[in-house]
This record gives C-alpha cells, structure tokens and sequence, in this order.
C-alpha cells in the first residue's frame, strides 16, 4: 500500500516539539502514580500542564464509535482496563498497574505516547508482563530499519509475546501520526493475512507511526464497558500498553515522544 501520509525533515523536527510535549506531560504524571491518588487528580495535572504549555489534549471530546465523546484529557486505565480507561473517583492501590495515554497538538502537529506503571510493588505475573510489552515496543523500534514492511515486523511483535507467554490483542491497533492524530495506515501489533485489507506498507523515510502493543494476561479477547469507551479483558487478567510515535528517517528511527536527551521506556 503506498503512504500518502510520508512527512519531511521539517514536518518531523515540528512533531519532535509536539513528541517532547507529551514526554513532559508523562513525567508531570508519573509524579502521582502512588496509591491512593484517584485517576482523576492524575489526569486533572495533565490537562493542566498541556494548557499551560498552549497545547490541546487531543482525546478530549473525541467522539468514539459509539457517539459518546471522551471526557478528559488523558487515558487512564487500571489492571484489566487494556485502553480508553475515563479518569474518574477510583484510586490506585498498591499491586495495581496503570496505563496512561497521552496525545496532544502543538502548532498543528500531534505526539501520543502511553506507558503502564506498577503501583508500588506489584506480582511477579504483572512485573513480567510490563517488562514484556516495554521489551515488544522496543523490539518493534529496533527492527524498523531492517525490515522492508510493518508486517514483518509485526509478525515479530506477535511471536515475541506469545513465546513469553502472553497474549497480543487484536483488533486494538496503532497508527500513521501528523497533522491529524489518527491517520492512515493502521499499525497492527500482530500479524495477519488481512493486511492487504488493514494496508500493510513500506517502510520508509518519511513514515511517521504511532506504534502501542496492547499485551494482556490471560486471552486476547476483550469487551467494552457500558461508558462506551474503556476496554476491558473478557478473563479479567492484567494488562499493559505501551507507545511511542516513531519516524523513520534517513538516518534511522527516531523517537518523538522521548525525553530531550532521546531515552524514555523501550529506548
């Protein structure tokens, strides 16, 4: 499939701005995750550090597929909550781990990125699968420049977490990035003979990608709740998510959503 969305050299320095953005945003949240604090007052610090900074939390206000919009700034979604999990009253606990997505536009250009906490000491079942969908991501970021098309590498990101014992899910997916947070092609995490229908695609200079493994527990399979928008795993089993908006460029990967010296999670 060719890529209509490919950006140049200048397109990719203004989303860095944007990728930075979000970086900072998700040190202003890790500062919270401790028990006891609600999602709400996690998410409450996000909104406002992106106002200050003149940026817009993307998510928010977003109509899903559903008809009902998002209502805060970030996702924030605990233990079995996979994705789109609504800020709210609950508070973490020790054992918990917490997943939060963050997506912002800077100057007309967008950064998302999401990374899953342990809740100060967590179960060594929960420890391995954080430890494994961080280790996917970063697999899918070193394979990138040596792989023709995104199915081969994620062909790799299945295998990877299947041999550790876990399950990739499908049907939840990543994307192209730029002026428009959700662009075309979609970016599966697995493998799948209906790429030609998803779009497979070249990689290339120019690709800019959302790339977020979603690796639960127990089954791949998952349902939604009744507020529309969080997806939950059908067994109940922990899961972890975790993204960087990625581009490729002549010189290699570059990771957007990384701190300013270039190193976050997976990097």
């Amino acid at each position: 499939m060719k890529n209509e969305n490919l950006k140049s050299e200048k397109e990719i320095a203004l989303m860095r701005k944007a990728g930075l953005l979000v970086w900072q945003a998700h040190q202003v949240a890790a500062e919270l995750v401790r028990p006891e604090v609600s999602t709400a007052e996690i998410n409450d610090a996000i909104e406002q550090f992106l106002a200050e900074k003149k940026a817009t939390a993307i998510f928010k206000d977003v109509v899903g597929p559903m008809g009902v919009p998002f209502p805060a700034a970030a996702c924030i979604s605990v233990n079995e909550q996979i994705v789109h999990g609504i800020p709210g009253e609950r508070r973490l606990q020790e054992g918990d781990v917490v997943s939060i997505d963050i997506g912002c536009k800077l100057n007309g250009w967008c950064g998302d990125a999401a990374v899953t906490y342990a809740v100060g000491a967590v179960d060594a079942q929960k420890r391995r699968l954080l430890e494994t969908t961080e280790g996917v991501l970063r697999l899918a970021i070193e394979l990138i420049p040596t792989r023709k098309l995104w199915s081969q590498v994620a062909k790799e990101m299945e295998a990877y977490v299947k041999h550790a014992g876990f399950a990739v899910v499908e049907g939840l997916v990543g994307h192209s990035i730029g002026r428009k947070m959700w662009e075309s092609p979609q970016v599966p995490n697995y493998f799948t003979l209906q790429y030609e229908a998803l779009g497979d695609f070249t990689l290339q200079s120019g690709v800019v990608i959302a790339v977020e493994p979603m690796v639960n527990a127990g089954t791949k399979r998952f349902k939604m709740l009744s507020d529309r928008w969080t997806m939950v795993t059908l067994d109940g089993q922990p899961s972890a998510h975790f993204e960087h908006t990625l581009a490729i460029t002549e010189q290699g990967v570059q990771v957007l959503t990384a701190g300013p010296d270039g190193r976050a999670w997976a990097t």
